[in-house]
């Protein structure tokens, strides 16, 4: 049978499994949990038919990867999931951390991720990190340093997604509409708002549902 990426022929009798693991970008820092990526993103699955249960998040507004890390190990959940996302970054990019240890905590994470999906790379998505320099909140702040260097923690992580075979998905345009759209903010300045993760979701539903198949 011929489909198209937006079309789910996984087994709709089986219930999928979300693991979403990250920083304030993940929880939803400032929207409704139902208004975050990860809880958009399940309830596009199941206006595709994909039974997918309740997102299983692991993230906290201001984590590092450092923090992300030990947040999963704490968290000791011995499950796989049918499907693992990752973004992770901007909070080392903020507090001025080394992009060479960022480099290596990504990596591991990276694997952690692979390993909570069964070892199979097609289910685990890594997404990349938003441009905060275009938000309300970094007035007064070098914006272009900003997302010069937000530009360089990217390039890390899609470099080291593609040497371990992983999909990647690139929102960080997106996030620079905030700039000219103030609908794309949350109430604080700074996270995106639910229009912002629909977005997102638009450009992940069918990256996801093309490895679902």
């Amino acid at each position: 049978m011929e489909t198209n990426d937006n079309q789910a022929v996984t087994d709709t009798s089986k219930t999928i499994t979300y693991l979403a693991l990250g920083d304030s970008y993940t929880i939803g820092e400032k929207v409704e949990p139902k208004e975050s990526y990860p809880y958009q993103l399940a309830a596009q699955l199941k206006l595709k038919n994909v039974n997918v249960a309740e997102p299983k998040v692991i993230a906290t507004t201001g984590w590092t990867t450092s923090e992300l890390a030990n947040g999963i190990a704490q968290a000791n959940i011995k499950q796989k999931f049918d499907l693992v996302t990752l973004l992770i970054g901007v909070n080392n990019q903020y507090r001025g951390l080394s992009r060479t240890e960022y480099r290596q905590e990504f990596v591991k994470l990276l694997n952690t991720a692979i390993d909570f999906a069964g070892g199979n790379k097609k289910h685990v998505i890594v997404i990349s990190i938003p441009d905060w320099s275009v938000t309300p909140f970094a007035e007064g702040r070098d914006r272009q340093l900003i997302s010069d260097q937000i530009d360089l923690f990217n390039a890390i992580n899609l470099e080291e997604s593609e040497r371990a075979g992983v999909k990647y998905v690139d929102i960080t345009g997106i996030s620079k509409d905030a700039k000219t759209d103030a609908e794309l903010n949350a109430s604080d300045g700074l996270h995106p708002s639910g229009k912002m993760y629909s977005l997102w979701v638009k450009k992940l539903l069918p990256v996801v549902i093309k490895s679902l198949k």
